[in-house]
């Protein structure tokens, strides 16, 4: 069922995208009276499609191959590659036969509405669900070092990670991100300010451990389950005791517990647990591997500012209010972008092996349906298709403004030989992406 949830969200994200897309090319071809022939979500390779009508000279459908969606623009070479049609005289309604104004804002019209709808969401978002977030500057005991990799980084429990090449990070959520992008780290250790050197192979390191997450928030230990084999069965713990002190040695964070059990192997011992917010006592067997024999229970954040741990910061925006907010996020988003493309495009840091295909993307939906989760990953992947499809590659959009752009400049137009050519190694080029991103995806699920 989560798996189907998950899918069901990718597809309907991805449709949403792909419709728009093309609807961008579509209405200024139309307003400029060219002919769209076709009008497709998913490709119908090989003449198949599961459905299709007719309205006003343009077949409009739903393909089989879900690898993106197209229009099909009289006169202009695309991955149609309709060779016999080039061949025939220019036509009135013909693409090629228009301005080159004109053509330019017909390219420009599918990028243009995928910026448009991620910039629209990220306002809606921000009017109806506000922003809710962690302050970094609120972690008073630091951060939880949760695998190897942060400790290698040079990283320790308690520290308070300040800035990341010198910028303040105000939300503790994006502290990971511009880690792995960053080159230097300035924390915070027992008093002292300390720097840290991020390795240029760093996102490597994490992508070979096969880690999604190197640091977290300090969470307090509060029993989530107990073994049906643990010494402490028929000890008087319950399940969400908090354990405040073993063996009289106070405890405010899980990750103290391990070397104090460590320390205490095979004995019985003293333990304080809070209970419905009354202190009880209890004695414990620590086992000989230094095991209690329970399993940690994590609270969510609304039980984490009960206890006074954490202060989430929540704000809401009127509708004026969110224009603005929107419009920043949208720049956000979309610079965290470049910065990662940057680095996939750097085979010092090892990101080009993190490059994922359909799977990958799937796979950052949330296995329950949630509205908020949904309309922020469609916004990002809006941003991220209009990006991709400007990038001066041909077959895609960004290729075609690149030759519509020279024939302004220099007032020759580039023949369809030509066109023809750039458009068959354009598909070379995103074929070769396609099969390693998605080979990538295969090899990690193997893997």
């Amino acid at each position: 069922m989560e798996l189907f949830i998950k899918i069901s969200q990718f597809i309907l994200s991805l449709s949403l995208l792909i419709v728009l897309h093309e609807f961008g090319h579509y209405l200024p071809a139309k307003l400029f009276k060219t002919r769209v022939e076709k009008f497709y979500l998913f490709f119908d390779a090989w003449g198949k499609k599961l459905f299709s009508f007719k309205k006003g000279g343009t077949e409009y459908g739903i393909g089989w191959l879900p690898l993106g969606g197209y229009v099909k623009i009289s006169g202009m070479i695309d991955e149609s590659m309709d060779k016999e049609q080039m061949k025939l005289p220019p036509q009135p309604w013909e693409f090629r036969s228009k301005p080159a104004w004109q053509r330019l804002i017909i390219m420009l019209g599918g990028v243009t509405v995928n910026f448009i709808l991620a910039i629209v969401i990220y306002i809606g978002m921000a009017y109806a669900y506000g922003d809710k977030f962690l302050p970094n500057d609120s972690l008073k005991d630091g951060v939880s070092i949760i695998d190897s990799i942060g400790y290698k980084l040079g990283l320790e429990n308690g520290d308070k990670i300040l800035k990341v090449d010198n910028e303040t990070v105000k939300n503790f959520s994006d502290i990971q991100l511009k880690i792995l992008f960053g080159k230097e780290l300035t924390i915070e250790r027992d008093g002292s300010i300390r720097t840290i050197a991020i390795p240029a192979d760093f996102i490597s390191q994490i992508i070979d451990a096969d880690q999604k997450r190197f640091i977290g928030l300090r969470l307090p230990f509060i029993i989530g389950s107990i073994s049906k084999i643990s010494p402490n069965l028929e000890r008087g713990l319950e399940l969400k005791d908090q354990v405040v002190a073993i063996n009289n040695t106070p405890i405010s964070y899980f990750d103290e517990v391990a070397p104090i059990l460590q320390s205490l192997k095979g004995q019985d011992v003293p333990v304080t647990v809070k209970r419905n917010g009354k202190i009880e006592s209890l004695n414990l067997i620590i086992d000989d591997k230094g095991m209690l024999g329970v399993g940690l229970y994590s609270p969510t954040f609304e039980e984490l500012e009960k206890l006074n741990i954490y202060k989430i910061e929540t704000k809401d925006y009127s509708l004026l209010q969110s224009f603005p907010v929107g419009l920043h996020k949208s720049k956000e988003k979309m610079l965290s972008y470049v910065t990662q493309l940057k680095a996939i495009f750097n085979p010092s840091t090892g990101a080009y092996k993190g490059v994922g295909g359909f799977i990958a993307i799937g796979s950052i939906f949330p296995s329950e349906w949630d509205w908020q989760a949904f309309w922020s990953i469609t916004a990002f992947l809006s941003l991220i298709l209009g990006f991709m499809n400007l990038l001066p590659i041909p077959a895609l959009d960004g290729g075609h403004v690149v030759f519509t752009l020279f024939e302004i400049i220099t007032r020759r137009k580039p023949s369809d030989k030509f066109l023809e050519y750039a458009q068959i190694a354009g598909f070379i080029i995103l074929i070769a992406l396609l099969l390693f991103a998605n080979g990538n995806d295969i090899y990690k699920l193997f893997k």
